[in-house]
């Protein structure tokens, strides 16, 4: 189960500033689509606008055909999301906070149980689902995020900067269960990390100033063209026109 998404042109402004300029882009079904770029490029406002947070400027951006413009709760009920920060209760045990999340979210009775169940096992959480979450590592407290967003198994996962602050080991194992979701789920993945959009990413789209530079494709990734080239020739090009 995934779903297409649709970017058609969408601007946002804060006053006079610009955050994201007439950006369009096609994300097919089971990709694990990757937005790479400098902070402050416009990677984050467009999570948001995708995830219903915000409404853009101008434009609309489609899930599987529902508009976040004009039907946001029901996009939203396609969806899970994975902030930079993980927004979890600190003094609630792992298996009582992913219950009260899978309520939240409508599971009730087996259902729930299954589900907690399922997020467990797929995240490799049985040692700490007695645990409170405030004694977590970050390694695992970013788990019990990824949990939290998939316990009613939403068609599209979005994640921001997954491995902000974790040790190189815990990199590496956050972007293996990264890349074991794609396929059965749309994943969008903003990273300003070069590396892990070319580990875990099916396509990668470059963006600067909140306008698209270029998206490399998978045959481009596997060429052995290294995603910081391909940046560094669109940076290099944008400055010479300018």
């Amino acid at each position: 189960m995934s779903v297409r998404i649709e970017a058609r042109n969408v601007t946002k402004q804060f006053g006079d500033r610009v955050a994201l300029r007439d950006f369009s882009v096609d994300i097919a079904p089971g990709e694990v689509f990757g937005l790479i770029g400098p902070n402050g490029a416009g990677k984050t406002t467009f999570l948001r606008i995708l995830t219903g947070y915000w409404l853009p400027t101008a434009g609309d951006v489609r899930v599987d055909g529902i508009s976040v413009v004009a039907q946001p709760e029901r996009v939203k009920t396609q969806l899970g999301y994975v902030p930079e920060q993980p927004k979890l209760y600190s003094d609630h045990r792992v298996d009582g906070f992913l219950r009260l999340m899978a309520e939240l979210r409508g599971l009730r009775g087996p259902t729930r149980e299954d589900a907690v169940d399922r997020a467990i096992e797929q995240f490799s959480l049985e040692e700490v689902r007695r645990r409170r979450i405030g004694a977590l590592s970050k390694g695992f407290r970013q788990r019990v995020s990824l949990a939290q967003a998939l316990l009613h198994d939403p068609p599209l996962l979005v994640i921001d900067e997954p491995t902000v602050g974790l040790d190189p080991a815990q990199q590496i194992e956050l972007r293996r269960i990264i890349q074991a979701l794609g396929g059965k789920h749309t994943l969008v993945l903003c990273t300003h990390q070069l590396r892990e959009a070319e580990a875990c990413c099916d396509r990668v789209l470059l963006l600067q100033r909140g306008s698209v530079t270029r998206v490399a494709t998978a045959a481009e990734l596997a060429s052995g063209k290294s995603l910081e080239e391909l940046f560094l020739a669109e940076t290099m090009q944008r400055e010479d026109a300018s």
